[in-house]
């Protein structure tokens, strides 16, 4: 082997700079309850960093599902993500989208976080909210339970029904 391709396999396992300490390819991670998926999250990679503040990056996007007595309720999906062990915080950034798939009401935005420890999702940057009707409302942030089924967005502007009031 020859230095050239000593170095041509070094960049390929650098990231921005970083070297991961372990990197995983098409995952799956299923988490269950009594038996019953409650969510699961897939990523084309993975990369987990050891240190004093270890954290995994998913550099390539991620999509995370969450269930409700088995069924699908909601997914997001972001161009980046990374995880940080210490605190069970999650940060999904980069064309974010969360779908509530039973009432057909989606997320748009650029950032969120998912605070694990207790069990719920946010963001401070503005958000687009689409409803099941077509309308379209702006906010400077929202906040939700972990699963997306109940959320409310912060300092919303734009269509309301007169019904929904």
């Amino acid at each position: 082997m020859s230095c050239h391709s000593i170095s041509n396999r070094v960049a390929v396992l650098e990231y921005e700079g970083k070297f991961p300490d372990e990197s995983a390819r098409n995952i799956e991670i299923i988490m269950s309850e009594d038996g019953q998926t409650t969510f699961s999250l897939y990523a084309p990679l993975m990369n987990k960093y050891f240190g004093d503040n270890p954290y995994f990056d998913f550099p390539e996007g991620i999509t995370v599902s969450s269930y409700t007595n088995g069924e699908k309720h909601s997914t997001l999906k972001a161009d980046y993500a990374i995880s940080v062990e210490r605190t069970q915080l999650m940060e999904a950034h980069r064309n974010v989208v969360i779908v509530d798939l039973i009432k057909q009401e989606s997320i748009l935005t650029e950032k969120i976080i998912w605070d694990q420890r207790n069990k719920k999702i946010y963001s401070d940057v503005e958000v687009t909210q689409i409803r099941a009707d077509g309308t379209i409302n702006k906010g400077d942030g929202f906040e939700a339970d972990e699963k997306f089924t109940k959320y409310v967005v912060k300092k919303p502007r734009g269509e309301i029904l007169a019904n929904d009031l």
